[in-house]
């Protein structure tokens, strides 16, 4: 597959006597790709159905006449202020009970169906005019969903749906009432019509309750995107994708697996100084400090890793971080080299397209200190000449594909609510799980394939799943007779689809003799020695069990135990017994692992093998020296 590169950009911004000059130098960069009007809509229709596509069609003809490409995304994310004239109670509202105000982006609500039928007739419009233009080359629906913690509302639109939501699912109150357990706190209810939304309860609400919210909330993203995807799809044989965010607080609040089911390409938006506070490894405040020029070592291939199965094999990067960016706590400008290797390493995951955001940094409204591939001043920013080598790397290297891994790891959305609705441990969450696991795979040297639950395990010779609230028991023996080694835990088939403790006890799997009869958690601080080297932190199980112990505490309590082709483990590891849980069960599994010194990592397609060097000091592996921030790929 050939790769290459491109820019979002906002004629509406400029004057459009520099439109052509931009559309010059971004095909003398080396661009191909360039996305536009995603949050043009005022533009577009400045008054209700008085249209002005005629700018449009001036500037998508002016990127095509020198030889660009046009994403071009539909403008729902920002509807415009006459909107709200015509659908007041469309806003957003926060989880206690203010509705979101117009002057920003994102404020309106998933579940308003008259702004869902706004966004269908723009989506439809655009598509009659430009979905066989020969300069369009891919859609973009919306604009990261879920950004700005915009897919819970608790307005009366999500609380009429919920209610309708609910009498699908339970068909009466009374079978509502036994599975969420309503008889404890007398929260019976009588009727669908007395079911409140789960905020502003003194106390925390029934978890059963919130949960059956969030996968209410989730399916409300996939229907407000299918609307569009809908509409779209008769009018044009160009790709739909969305763009969406990594893994940061709320942005996970919708199951991106059932989104990306109706597009063709998944994308993500990836700026890895911005999401550097999220998901470091025990040492916190050194990892920052140490990476604060770089970003994580594993954060980015992570979402890679996971987009790539979102999209089913197909994965861009809609927006690549250039420079400093505008909002996160502190801002720092990236090491010399950084763009380079974060759009190399982009390319080593089977990412077809990387996009910087933006072309030209913008010098009004709110994102003023976001750098992009120039200044405000037309001038060329540092991120320009890493750009054009990429290109000319790229197209040195030539086409590059991804095959399959022999390790993969499971994530699911739905473990990620529940253990936000009842984590027990402050610091206790499922991505924090997986990714901690990613990470100790990834100094192993290998490459990973992420998998939903449910996902076919065929070829795999190591799956790791940990912290799955429910394991479905047809997919639990799927898995167990794949041939693959499996690693479950901790907190693995904890819970009952309702939220309840099931019975039999967790982990109930396969196989595999074992009861959870005691969890506690561990505050900072807190650990629980291995016998022979690292610690449980955060999560620790009580394990009754006759299978075959291959780690113990100190204490003499069971943490990593097997039977056959099936291991549990049962607690959170810190790095150092991370590492020797992977390090086991690889050799279990017939895994070849290659350690990496501290922040090199490594890639394969099926064409090069790529060494990527997060660290701020050159390093030499196997013969090869990787410069500071620096990537070096090697034909295979």
């Amino acid at each position: 597959m050939t790769q290459s590169l491109g820019v979002c950009y906002y004629p509406e911004h400029w004057p459009e006597d520099t439109w052509a000059e931009d559309a010059r130098r971004m095909a003398e960069a080396g661009l191909t790709w360039v996305r536009i009007g995603e949050f043009a809509w005022s533009r577009m229709e400045p008054e209700p159905g008085k249209l002005d596509f005629d700018w449009l069609d001036r500037a998508i003809d002016t990127l095509g006449a020198a030889g660009l490409k046009v994403v071009l995304g539909t403008p729902t994310a920002t509807p415009p202020r006459w909107m709200l004239d015509r659908h007041p109670d469309m806003l957003a509202v926060d989880r206690e009970g203010r509705p979101r105000g117009f002057g920003s982006r994102r404020h309106y609500c998933f579940s308003h169906l008259g702004y869902r039928e706004e966004c269908k007739r723009i989506a439809t419009l655009l598509g009659q005019r430009y979905g066989r233009h020969p300069h369009v080359g891919a859609w973009q629906i919306d604009n990261e969903y879920a950004c700005h913690d915009t897919t819970l509302s608790y307005s009366q639109a999500a609380l009429h749906g919920f209610r309708g939501w609910l009498a699908r699912k339970y068909q009466s109150p009374q079978a509502l009432n036994r599975a969420w357990g309503n008889v404890f706190w007398s929260m019976e209810y009588a009727s669908f019509d007395d079911i409140g939304l789960p905020n502003l309860t003194v106390t925390e609400p029934s978890p059963a309750h919130v949960l059956d919210f969030r996968r209410y909330a989730s399916e409300q993203v996939v229907e407000f995107n299918r609307v569009q995807t809908r509409a779209l799809r008769p009018l044009t044989d160009a790709p739909l994708i969305h763009n969406y965010m990594g893994a940061a607080p709320g942005v996970t609040d919708f199951d991106h697996y059932a989104v990306g089911a109706d597009l063709d390409v998944a994308s993500w938006d990836s700026y890895p100084l911005g999401f550097l506070i999220d998901r470091v490894p025990e040492d916190g405040a050194g990892h920052r400090l140490a990476f604060a020029r770089q970003g994580d070592p594993d954060f980015q291939a992570f979402h890679h890793d996971l987009y790539r199965a979102v999209g089913r094999g197909r994965l861009w990067v809609m927006e690549q971080q250039p420079g400093p960016v505008n909002w996160a706590a502190w801002n720092p400008a990236p090491l010399p080299g950084m763009v380079r290797l974060w759009s190399s390493e982009a390319f080593a995951h089977g990412a077809e397209v990387v996009s910087y955001f933006r072309w030209r940094q913008a010098p009004f409204a709110q994102e003023q200190h976001h750098a992009g591939l120039l200044r405000p001043d037309s001038a060329a920013a540092p991120a320009l000449a890493e750009a054009r080598q990429v290109a000319d790397e790229i197209t040195a290297l030539g086409p590059q594909t991804c095959g399959q891994a022999h390790v993969a790891l499971v994530f699911d959305y739905v473990s990620q609510w529940a253990w936000e609705v009842q984590p027990q441990g402050r610091d206790f969450d499922h991505i924090g799980a997986v990714f901690a696991l990613y990470r100790g795979l990834r100094k192993l040297g290998l490459d990973v394939d992420i998998l939903p639950p449910g996902g076919d395990p065929t070829g795999y010779r190591l799956i790791v799943a940990p912290a799955l609230m429910h394991l479905d028991p047809d997919w639990a023996r799927q898995l167990t007779s794949s041939g693959a080694t499996l690693l479950f835990g901790p907190r693995s088939n904890a819970k009952t689809p309702d939220m309840a403790i099931p019975v039999p006890l967790p982990p109930n799997l396969p196989g595999l003799e074992a009861t959870v009869a005691r969890v506690e958690t561990l505050p900072p601080g807190l650990t629980v020695p291995v016998t022979g080297g690292g610690a449980v932190i955060r999560w620790r199980e009580e394990i009754e069990t006759g299978a075959e112990v291959l780690l113990a505490s100190e204490d003499g309590l069971p943490v990593l135990i097997a039977a056959g082709r099936t291991a549990y483990l049962g607690g959170w590891p810190d790095t150092a017994l991370c590492a020797r849980v992977l390090g086991l069960l690889c050799d279990r599994a017939g895994v070849r692992t290659c350690p990496m010194p501290g922040a090199l990592r490594q890639r394969h397609t099926r064409e090069s093998r790529f060494l990527i060097n997060y660290g701020a000091e050159a390093v030499t592996y196997d013969g090869v020296t990787v410069p500071a921030a620096g990537v070096v790929w090697i034909p295979r």
